[in-house]
């Protein structure tokens, strides 16, 4: 099947990618937190540790990522789609006004995420209508769960094919891998 290339057709065909769900926080530099939904986020690099993600060029969160900045990227959990709703609305208050974070120079944390990342801005590229952003990893945390996931349009979970042995895709990187 085959469709003209249109910027629905185009967002549809992206949406086939089956992908976790993640909230990446941040603060701008007035102090006020900031927090956006992302499937965009992959892993770059063992060493050094990076990882990206990609924000809108429109996004009121741009001011939040620059060289250096402090941001966290929060796989959510299978419970957590509340949150994941929460942080895709195009508003600017999604932090609960009298939180603890507020005007903290170190981006917020969401309690019970599967895995956090906490990050350093390492780098930005342009990319059509969206920024690639590109952190260097800090530290890690995280707990046991089923992730959220994000295909079709909908949301849902991951369950692994138990009759599949884990495979380690770094393992034997040098060897296997070119």
């Amino acid at each position: 099947m085959s469709t003209a290339l249109t910027q629905r057709g185009l967002r549809d065909a992206f949406g086939l990618f089956a992908t976790g769900v993640t909230v990446v926080t941040g603060v701008r530099p007035d102090g006020t937190p900031v927090g956006v939904t992302a499937n965009s986020f992959t892993s770059v690099s063992l060493a050094p540790p990076l990882l990206l993600w990609c924000l809108a060029s429109s996004s009121s969160a741009v001011p939040a990522f620059t060289r250096g900045a402090p941001f966290a990227v929060h796989i959510l959990a299978h419970h957590q789609l509340d949150l994941a709703l929460n942080f895709a609305r195009r508003t600017g208050d999604k932090f609960d006004a009298e939180h603890h974070w507020r005007n903290k120079p170190q981006p917020p944390h969401l309690a019970e995420a599967l895995c956090r990342f906490d990050c350093r801005l390492h780098a930005v590229h342009p990319g059509g209508d969206h920024l690639i952003i590109v952190g260097e990893v800090l530290h890690i945390a995280h707990a046991p769960g089923t992730p959220l996931a994000f295909h079709g349009g909908r949301f849902g979970n991951f369950s692994a094919d138990r009759g599949i042995g884990k495979v380690d895709i770094w393992e034997g990187l040098d060897d296997h891998w070119y």
